[in-house]
């Protein structure tokens, strides 16, 4: 299922979201894609999460990359399923959280989403890159703070174009529950390998819900 909108009208400018709608365009199209294969490979090494160096000693000299590898994407449909997401439903967190607060809910959803997706898959000599794991944060906030929402939903059925409206908590759930399946799936395996971060969906994901019940609370 593809969201392609929602019906929560945006009350400001999310100036916030545009910004980092740009930051992750702009390193993909200016940096990562005139670099050659071998550049890029060096790119993803240098500015991505990896387990196993980041947990070998001396501690500390890579923590930079949990904040840098959410501006770096695997390829054009990564980068585009994540921006899809993060501007659909970003404006209204932030309409909410405020655009300071927002920024640094999101890079806090994506550093906390590292380090689950470390903690659950520390031997990994992978790096882990995408902006997913901030994107689960803003997903989960959005699921408490709206939670009446519906989402306009592309449903693909062969060579016909489906387009449905459901409510945003079936739409988030049933994202939830396949990242949260697919994580436990990879459980035991032992390779440290996988591909697809899962952990750091459902971290950044869970980081998500809670600050929208804390803010909630406030209010």
């Amino acid at each position: 299922m593809i969201p392609l909108k929602d019906d929560v009208p945006s009350r400001s400018f999310p100036l916030v979201m545009f910004g980092l709608l740009a930051a992750n365009l702009a390193v993909f199209f200016l940096y990562q894609l005139p670099a050659s294969a071998r550049e890029q490979t060096w790119q993803i090494w240098i500015f991505g999460v990896v387990p196993a160096r980041l947990l070998a000693p001396p501690f500390g000299p890579d923590l930079y990359t949990l904040v840098t590898s959410q501006f770096f994407h695997g390829g054009l449909l990564h980068l585009a399923g994540n921006m899809l997401a993060l501007y659909i439903f970003a404006d209204n967190v932030e309409d909410r959280f405020g655009h300071v607060r927002f920024l640094l809910f999101y890079l806090a959803s994506g550093v906390v989403a590292n380090g689950l997706q470390i903690a659950t898959n520390s031997t990994s000599g992978i790096p882990a890159i995408g902006a997913s794991g901030a994107i689960g944060g803003v997903l989960g906030a959005y699921l408490v703070l709206y939670p009446g929402a519906r989402v306009s939903t592309l449903v693909p059925l062969v060579f016909i174009p489906w387009i449905v409206r459901v409510p945003a908590v079936l739409w988030l759930g049933l994202w939830f529950v396949s990242q949260l399946g697919s994580g436990l799936a990879t459980v035991g395996e032992g390779s440290g390998e996988e591909t697809i971060a899962y952990w750091a969906h459902v971290g950044g994901f869970a980081t998500g819900v809670v600050m929208g019940i804390r803010f909630r609370a406030r209010r």
